[in-house]
């Protein structure tokens, strides 16, 4: 069965994980990004609509989109870093993940939709962009009370600082990252991304917490300003890998616009859930047609009983140990003024390398 990719996603994608060399480009998975905004428009000639309009008239909303990916790529590579699949960069692989409507690639469309609304947010916040700033909390309703003990009943209260206006992020993300399909035509594959991808923004614009400043006399809080901040990304991909061991296995209904949960006495998803409509392969053994590097080779914990352990991540295969010798850096001194010096020390590491 053949499958497309959305147009923003395997624009930005094929941007993001396939080095070229072109003049105000550069990118290496892992590297800085040095970018001018507009080499992604030039590459992704594609885009419509939209997305299109946002390379045209706000080039630099979509150098925080560029950053907002890689925010995605990175965390989901942290998340999945003991995993059999370990969210691999190289480019023909991951563009064969892509290709294929399974959890992992939920996962990916996910944490990259929610990086792109993190990334744009907080730019605002920063100042960086001129078409958002702070949070605007006129008609926002009063703070709950602290909870710690230097509030004090009856406290005066008044939304300051600088609020994270995520629904700017949350639609400049929708906006790039939907795809745009033509009208009265879907498919299974749309909707499932686009499930997704609200998915990811979800878990940053709900997950809002509020900061708050006490005023007055020795502590005396008779003032707090509070303004409410995004979740730590970090907060975002463990959310997201909770919602990716949960994902829900959906068909298409027969009107060709809803998903049916597959399986008996399975509740049907909601928002914020992850979703999919075809299985995973094992990734035990190397294969270009679905994305798996296989795990010949890589590094296991021997002692461990999770999927970090030798026997699931090796896929039952066996193991070998290796004994390495690094050099490091030990016996530092401080010497006045101003000299860190070190002495040259070797050390013995045995890793667990799958067979």
């Amino acid at each position: 069965m053949s499958v497309r990719l959305s147009r923003p996603q395997l624009a930005l994608f094929f941007i993001l994980l396939c080095p070229v060399n072109i003049i105000g480009l550069w990118w290496a998975v892992g590297s800085p990004l040095l970018m001018d905004p507009n080499s992604i428009c030039r590459k992704a000639k594609r885009l419509v609509g939209k997305q299109a309009e946002l390379c045209q008239t706000q080039p630099e909303i979509v150098s925080e989109v560029a950053k907002g990916a890689r925010l995605g790529i990175r965390e989901c590579q942290y998340q999945f870093k003991y995993r059999r699949w370990n969210c691999t960069s190289h480019n023909k692989y991951f563009g064969k993940i892509l290709q294929q409507d399974i959890r992992e690639t939920a996962f990916v469309y996910a944490i990259t939709a929610a990086g792109v609304s993190h990334a744009v947010t907080q730019a605002c916040s920063m100042g960086d962009l001129l078409q958002c700033g702070c949070e605007a909390t006129r008609n926002r309703a009063p703070p709950k009370p602290l909870l710690s003990s230097s509030s004090v009943d009856g406290a005066k209260w008044e939304w300051g600082g600088c609020g994270d206006d995520v629904e700017f992020g949350y639609e400049k993300s929708k906006q790039f990252m939907d795809a745009k399909r033509r009208r009265g035509k879907s498919d299974i594959r749309t909707l499932v991304d686009l499930h997704n991808n609200e998915a990811g923004r979800l878990a940053v614009k709900l997950y809002m917490r509020t900061e708050c400043k006490c005023h007055g006399l020795s502590s005396s809080c008779t003032l707090r300003t509070c303004w409410k901040k995004m979740p730590h990304f970090r907060e975002v991909g463990d959310r997201l890998l909770q919602r990716f061991n949960g994902a829900s296995k959906v068909m298409g209904g027969n009107d060709g616009k809803t998903l049916i949960p597959v399986g008996q006495n399975i509740k049907p998803p909601d928002r914020q859930d992850l979703i999919y409509s075809d299985e995973s392969p094992d990734f035990c053994l190397a294969n270009r047609k679905t994305g798996s590097l296989g795990t010949r080779g890589r590094m296991c914990n021997s002692t461990a009983m999770d999927i970090s352990g030798c026997d699931l991540l090796c896929c039952q295969r066996g193991y070998r140990q290796e004994t390495l010798v690094f050099e490091e850096n030990c016996l530092c001194r401080f010497h006045w003024c101003c000299v860190v010096q070190c002495k040259k020390c070797s050390i013995q590491k045995t890793l667990s390398l799958c067979h």
